[in-house]
């Protein structure tokens, strides 16, 4: 995660001094720039810390090895829901919401409550059933 750090962490005084540089070139008249380009630095900055502090708490990655080969990284890259249809439905909950803004704001409603319902489903799918922990 080395790289990583360092783009997240190099990248919020890039954008603090955009920032700046923006409100002078406007004359501070157009608020949205000169507000929102040091926001985007601030929120490098939450992923930089977060990722520093995730670095702290795993092994080593063999993106990290100067001298590692391919198949160090070979292997199970992460926990996957085997068979799972909830993205699914989380899908189509947005695909709802997204509608609704044509048909009408009654239809949002409905889709955000397919939203609720599905990740609840998601977030919980490994707490009971076959793949129970």
């Amino acid at each position: 995660m080395k790289i990583e750090i360092k783009l997240f962490l190099w990248l919020t005084p890039f954008f603090l001094l955009v920032g700046v540089i923006y409100g002078l070139l406007t004359e501070w008249q157009e608020p949205v720039g000169f507000l929102g380009i040091p926001l985007v630095g601030g929120l490098m900055a939450m992923v930089g810390a977060y990722l520093a502090l995730t670095a702290r708490r795993i092994d080593p990655r063999p993106e990290d090895d100067e001298a590692g080969d391919i198949e160090d990284g070979a292997g199970d890259q992460g926990v996957y829901a085997p068979w799972s249809w909830w993205p699914l439905m989380v899908g189509l909950a947005a695909a709802t919401g997204f509608l609704g803004l044509a048909v009408g704001w009654w239809v949002v409603y409905i889709g955000f409550m397919i939203g609720v319902i599905a990740l609840v489903g998601w977030v919980f799918e490994f707490s009971r059933g076959q793949h129970a922990h």
